[in-house]
């Protein structure tokens, strides 16, 4: 039995109150009769539980198996047969229940078979000379069993367009981890590995008595961890966006505090626009990539209209330590503007990262 039977309870229930009207013919007929007061409590007791199988039941078995749904069906048909039975003709109104039951819960084609039997029984009974409403009874199966064929499919539109917006939720909330996880590694990788060596450069120039200088290190150290900390901060509101020119000029502070040779563009003109967004995050990751693995002395970075590319001269057994994280994360954004990254070992040594955007202007 399915657990989520909110929107398809609410659905149902706004219909199938309608046909509890029909109700008041077995109750009536069955307070007039001369039956003895037990069998009016037991006629009472099996109406009762018709109506409620009818009202409560079939929204919670609506994608129940197939078998469980039949039981419900069968179980109704039996209990209304036995009170017609023991009651009379007169009770077979309450055939519009199992109509609408099978209506919603089985498939089509068993579903418009359910009224022929106590159709037949009605035209049989009014040809022997039984009331003539009882022909209005078979009008009154047929409109409940098209009139809940047409609510199921109501239903079923709204089940599958309440999974779909739950799905797309999922997707979402996938989405934003996926994006937190990346704007992270990126604004924290760079940033950190900055900070520990310009903490490892202090460190040696107080070893080595350059107090004013150690003080001067310190003192990035501490402007980079609040740099940092307001980029986690903005990441995660979700309001950041990465400088170019600011990761330029981070990136020749961090290969310097780090000993290597920087030999970077000045400016960050050539780049278009639109696309120096992503080649932020591209040139943020490739210089920590430099700085963490390659043990290179020298790091060239190059800018184009649509393209950037960081090389440097570290050891080739080193290379293959670079993939990972980082890279995948810049391949996901770059996938996302219609780029592309590319990164291998030079065949002199050392390594090169390039990434490109395809410019349709």
């Amino acid at each position: 039995m399915t657990t989520r039977a909110g929107p398809r309870m609410r659905s149902w229930e706004l219909f199938a109150g309608f046909f509890l009207l029909f109700l008041f013919f077995p109750v009536y007929y069955l307070l007039v009769a001369g039956h003895p007061v037990l069998w009016k409590i037991a006629g009472l007791a099996g109406i009762g539980v018709i109506g409620v199988t009818y009202l409560v039941v079939p929204p919670r078995l609506f994608e129940a198996p197939m078998w469980q749904r039949i039981a419900l069906v069968l179980g109704q048909a039996v209990l209304i047969t036995l009170i017609t039975l023991a009651f009379g003709v007169e009770f077979l109104s309450l055939f519009v229940y199992l109509a609408a039951t099978a209506a919603i819960l089985l498939p089509v084609w068993l579903a418009v078979l359910v009224p022929v039997v106590p159709s037949i029984v009605a035209v049989r009974a009014v040809l022997d000379g039984g009331p003539f409403w009882l022909a209005w009874i078979i009008l009154a199966m047929l409109l409940s069993t098209f009139s809940v064929l047409g609510v199921a499919e109501l239903i079923r539109g709204n089940i599958k367009l309440y999974r779909e917006q739950e799905q797309a939720a999922l997707l979402a909330v996938a989405e934003e981890r996926a994006r937190l996880a990346r704007d992270l590694h990126d604004v924290l990788g760079h940033s950190l590995t900055t900070i520990t060596l310009k903490a490892g450069l202090a460190r040696r120039l107080l070893e080595a008595g350059q107090r004013e200088a150690a003080i001067t290190e310190v003192s990035d150290v501490e402007a980079l961890s609040r740099a940092a900390l307001t980029d986690v901060r903005a990441t995660v509101s979700g309001y950041r966006e990465a400088s170019l020119a600011a990761e330029l000029a981070g990136a020749r502070v961090a290969l310097q505090a780090a000993g290597i040779t920087a030999d970077l563009p000045h400016a960050v003109d050539n780049v278009a626009p639109r696309h120096q967004p992503v080649f932020a995050y591209v040139l943020r990751e490739a210089v920590t990539n430099v700085l963490r693995h390659s043990g290179a002395t020298r790091c060239e970075v190059r800018f184009g209209l649509s393209w950037l590319e960081v090389a440097d001269d570290g050891a080739p057994q080193d290379n293959a330590g670079r993939t990972g994280t980082g890279l995948t994360g810049l391949t996901e954004r770059l996938a996302a503007v219609g780029g592309t990254l590319a990164a291998g070992p030079l065949p002199a040594g050392g390594f090169r990262l390039r990434a490109e955007i395809g410019d349709d202007e």
